[in-house]
């Protein structure tokens, strides 16, 4: 197996890990905000690099802060669509960042090929099967679009930067800029009084998926994403991540016991082979 082989692997993973989240989350939203939520599972991320912030140099804070906000700002426009579109109609418009990635890259003067254009395409429809139902709302729909572009110039960055930094650094500084500006987000959002009967609410399956969302869908993962994305290209990875909405509707059938339509089931076979499909190397041109 070819080491790209391997790093490919590894972002399954991610996602794969990611799509577990979302079970975990609606089961989390019965007590917490979202916010709250995206908050506290940074700050246990957080605590998990501590052992490496001193070490992180300057320049490492310096692009962590700007990866950072921009999964920051993703969360966001994603938590606060949610709140009058559907997950179903969020979980298409999110997907989008996998074709706003090739095409931010062709932007910056890089030429994907077509396999992984073509393969983009098909993810952007497969999950547009699974999800999609109508109901539309204009502000929400582009705060929810705003995200995905923003997770789309995270995607992008990372590939870019990721080879300057060493990858637990990178990681170090990316948990500890997002615990900090979440929890400035959560005091701004929910207010003192609320946040300080977060310990009422809480109880042992709620952080039980909290420690799940910090240490290892966050920590660990963001981690595995710094190593993997110093060898993957920006174009694949986006592609590989549209297998995150295939995990989370596998996890919530096997569950939550939430039903997958006929309609459904297509549409995450096409991602599936979308993802095989990006990573056909075409033949290489006559010289």
């Amino acid at each position: 197996m070819s080491r790209l082989d391997r790093y490919v692997l590894a972002l399954l993973l991610a996602t794969l890990v990611w799509g577990v989240t979302f079970p975990i989350l609606k089961i989390a939203t019965t007590r917490l905000t979202g916010v709250e939520i995206s908050a506290l599972r940074f700050l246990i991320a957080a605590v998990c690099m501590l052992p490496f912030v001193l070490r992180v140099p300057r320049h490492t804070w310096r692009d962590g802060l700007v990866l950072g906000c921009l999964v920051l700002v993703s969360y966001v426009g994603q938590a606060f669509g949610l709140e009058f579109i559907s997950s179903n109609r969020s979980a298409f418009l999110t997907s989008l960042n996998v074709l706003m990635v090739p095409l931010l890259a062709w932007g910056l003067g890089a030429r994907p090929g077509w396999v992984v254009l073509l393969a983009a395409v098909l993810a952007c429809l497969g999950i547009g099967l699974m999800s999609f139902d109508g109901g539309a709302h204009l502000l929400a729909d582009s705060t929810t679009v705003l995200g995905a572009l923003a997770y789309a110039a995270y995607v992008l960055l990372l590939s870019r930067r990721a080879k300057s930094h060493v990858p637990h650094q990178l990681a170090t500084a990316q948990m500890f800029c997002m615990a900090l500006l979440g929890g400035v987000w959560m005091l701004a959002d929910s207010g003192l009084g609320a946040v300080q009967t977060l310990p009422q609410r809480l109880d042992a399956q709620i952080v039980g998926g909290l420690l799940y969302l910090g240490v290892v869908a966050s920590a660990g993962m963001f981690f595995l994403q710094a190593v993997a994305q110093r060898h993957v290209s920006a174009e694949k990875a986006a592609v590989i991540y549209a297998m995150e909405p295939v995990f989370a509707a596998l996890f919530g059938w096997l569950w939550l016991s939430e039903m997958l339509t006929v309609r459904a089931v297509i549409g995450a076979l096409i991602v599936v082979f979308a993802v095989v499909l990006s990573e056909i190397k075409p033949a290489p041109k006559p010289a």
